[in-house]
């Protein structure tokens, strides 16, 4: 029979050798230099201009926004309502001793 330890060491060397083939078959410092380029060829090809883009285009917007003339703009502080209850109909709250 054959130890135990053996099927392990098996399923993680073809575990390993799966990845690496799934990563292109290269091994060491060559395949770590190969994602190092793509991830820069990546990041400068499709990251940083969408990045750019959505920065212009929320530029643009607060741009549009600051010069609509018929935006609103509250021009005084709302009057807070005096009732105690909040309502605008509605009876008031009757003081209790302790208020007294």
């Amino acid at each position: 029979m054959a130890p135990a330890g053996r099927g392990w060491s098996r399923t993680l060397g073809n575990t390993r050798s799966f990845v690496g083939n799934a990563l292109g078959g290269l091994r060491g410092w060559s395949n770590l230099a190969s994602w190092a380029v793509a991830g820069t060829l990546a990041y400068y090809l499709w990251v940083k201009p969408a990045r750019q883009l959505q920065k212009e285009q929320e530029e643009r917007a607060a741009l549009a926004a600051a010069s609509d003339p018929y935006r609103y703009v509250e021009k005084r502080k709302p009057i807070p309502d005096p009732q105690d209850t909040g309502l605008i109909y509605g009876k008031k709250k009757d003081p209790t001793k302790s208020d007294n």
